[in-house]
């Protein structure tokens, strides 16, 4: 069982930076892939980028890739997003999620346990 609690999110203007954090309960978060995804009013929510458990292998999707860097500490148990040159369209809530089987993935159904989720506003 993991237990996730995101923070860092807020009101940013275009092209500001933001970094979120997730911070991982359980002794075993080194195990999981991790993974952010978002979810804009009124639109499903979105695969945003994927870390391996070792955080030798990160995945973007292409509408964050070069803005947006995912990395882990897992002596911490602690996934990050730094998110930079925001832009309104990054406008959404933002969960991370943890999935238990081996290998990252994009898809929203791989992954078995989520947080409650961090406003990230960009003003135009």
């Amino acid at each position: 069982q993991v237990q996730l609690v995101e923070s860092g999110g807020g009101l940013v203007q275009t092209g500001g930076s933001l970094r979120l954090s997730c911070a991982a309960s359980g002794r075993t978060f080194s195990s999981y892939a991790m993974a952010w995804f978002r979810q804009a009013p009124g639109k499903e929510r979105e695969f945003v980028t994927a870390i391996g458990w070792s955080d030798s292998s990160t995945y973007y999707a292409d509408s964050v890739k070069g803005r947006f860097t995912i990395s882990r500490d897992n002596a911490k148990n602690t996934l990050y997003l730094q998110m930079n040159s925001l832009k309104p369209e990054d406008t959404a809530v933002y969960y991370c999620a943890a999935k238990a089987r081996p290998g990252t993935s994009y898809y929203i159904g791989h992954y078995d346990y989520w947080g409650q989720g961090t406003q990230v506003t960009v003003s135009s």
